[in-house]
């Protein structure tokens, strides 16, 4: 009895949750208002009501939005990203591909310019072409092999100072053995000679 009970709960607990307000964000009926909170790629709400007719993301540090993040959003009519500073790189083909999927009057790509890389500065993302997005994808992997080409060189400098420092020690302490065996074998024979000395001159007091 408990247990049907249970499962006759669960869909109310998930309706709740699902009808919640993100966190950051502010809700009134199917408006969620997650404008000027200085929200982030990474700290923006995993996801929205399924029944959000307007979502407001506006005048944040949005860089690109995370794939699948609208695509439930059945009811929504209108949405605002201006005031982000997006970057035109890979990440952002979602988000070109989502303003292309909507009509002309939502007018959700107004104010959605690139601010880098230096090329596409100021230009609208929906109007970007697959070419210079592609283009773009290049330009930060340019970046990211000049930067592994860096780590590299500085790695191999460092190896190289490395083994010297080896050959460096290992040939100072060739020379110290050497020195120490040469020592050796000359008080070695220093002491043959006086002992042969000392048992000259007993012998010669013997007789």
């Amino acid at each position: 009895m408990k247990g049907l009970l249970l499962l006759c709960l669960l869909p109310l607990c998930g309706g709740q949750r699902s009808s919640a307000c993100p966190h950051l964000c502010s809700c009134h009926g199917g408006q969620v208002d997650c404008s000027s909170r200085s929200l982030t790629s990474s700290s923006l709400p995993t996801s929205f009501n399924a029944g959000t007719t307007s979502l407001f993301l506006h005048n944040n540090r949005l860089t690109h939005l995370p794939n699948e993040l609208l695509e439930d959003l059945t009811s929504l009519r209108s949405v605002s990203l201006h005031g982000n500073p997006w970057e035109c790189d890979c990440g952002i083909l979602y988000l070109r591909a989502w303003l292309l999927r909507q009509p002309i009057s939502l007018k959700s790509h107004l104010g959605v310019n690139c601010s880098s890389p230096p090329g596409l500065r100021g230009r609208l993302v929906v109007y970007l072409t697959e070419k210079e997005v592609l283009e773009s994808c290049h330009y930060w992997y340019c970046d990211l092999a000049l930067t592994s080409q860096v780590c590299l060189f500085v790695f191999v400098v460092v190896q190289a100072a490395l083994l010297v420092a080896l050959i460096v020690f290992l040939r100072r302490f060739e020379r110290l053995f050497k020195e120490a065996r040469r020592t050796s074998e000359e008080n070695f024979t220093f002491g043959e000679g006086l002992r042969d000395n000392i048992y000259g001159s007993l012998k010669d007091g013997s007789i």
